[in-house]
């Protein structure tokens, strides 16, 4: 299938109850990655807009909610006055430092991490979440902290995150090269 094909599939199984309510996942929260060509990155994000603004007009029981990392990580540092700081401390620090920096005020790798905060406060009782921005807040952001932090609050509504690399079931590759060690406990959402 070319990547508009699975888009269509992907709309078709996110329609269908048993999707929304994760039943045949022995009652175990659905987490989905839907992976396409890092290259497709622009067509993908076209396609989201298009599916959420689809939803927003349609009758559907549910709703889609988009969550994007990189968004929400600029909208924390604004909203706590860091945004410029940053700005000063990689200039005199370096890329590396920032990138430590940013993630451990946004208390990425534990329970009260301030983006599963946001994404939490922000999920109304009947939606399908969309996770963007993968690729946008590499490296500062790992998609595997955000699937293991999720898993432990999202435990209601289908998660689908999107990913600029392959998943084969078990292991993401991001941008088809970069090889992330952790074992994920998700569905491929369409092959």
């Amino acid at each position: 299938m070319n990547l508009d094909e699975r888009f269509d599939k992907a709309e078709e199984i996110i329609k269908k109850r048993f999707f929304r309510e994760n039943k045949g996942l022995g009652n175990e929260v659905g987490y989905y990655i839907f992976d396409y060509p890092a290259d497709k990155e622009l067509f993908v994000r076209e396609r989201i807009d298009y599916i959420k603004r689809k939803n927003e007009n349609s009758s559907d029981d549910y709703k889609v909610v988009v969550f994007d990392l990189y968004d929400i990580t600029i909208n924390i540092l604004k909203e706590k006055g860091y945004l410029e700081k940053c700005y000063d401390f990689e200039k005199k620090r370096g890329f590396e430092r920032i990138t430590k920096a940013v993630g451990n005020m946004l208390r990425l790798t534990s329970s009260d991490s301030l983006i599963i905060k946001y994404i939490k406060e922000n999920v109304p009782e009947k939606a399908v979440i969309f996770i963007t921005g993968i690729g946008k807040s590499y490296p500062i952001i790992r998609s595997h902290t955000i699937l293991n932090n999720l898993h432990q609050v999202i435990d209601n509504v289908p998660v689908v995150m999107f990913y600029p690399g392959n998943y084969d079931g078990q292991e993401l590759v991001l941008f088809g090269e970069i090889k992330d060690d952790n074992y994920y406990r998700a569905f491929k959402l369409v092959d």
